[in-house]
């Protein structure tokens, strides 16, 4: 089980904001908000799946997601992170990368 403890940001928080977004893969995605929990910058925000997004999954993810109380994580700040994968390292089912902004 990830820890979600809130932690100061790691030494490798270095890259300027909005160099790097993280990205999530709805399909993967169970809502458990480890990524929430971690991340110093509040990019993350764990909320319902929006009816855009559903149509765009297959048939197991959507069940999946409503077997997990229909939430998935959504970065809705993402011009703040900093690149420090917390978040990457504490999601349980490995759905967050890294990306250049």
């Amino acid at each position: 089980m990830p820890n979600t403890t809130p932690r100061p940001p790691e030494r490798a928080c270095q890259a300027e904001p909005g160099a790097f977004r993280p990205s999530v893969d709805l399909g993967r995605c169970e809502g458990k908000a480890a990524c929430e929990a971690v991340c110093p910058y509040d990019v993350f925000v764990v909320r319902k799946l929006e009816p855009a997004d559903r149509a765009g999954l297959s048939w197991l993810s959507r069940i999946k997601i409503a077997v997990h109380g229909g939430k998935v994580a959504y970065v809705d700040n993402g011009e703040a992170c900093r690149a420090c994968g917390l978040c990457v390292k504490a999601c349980p089912e490995d759905a967050i990368t890294l990306v250049g902004g």
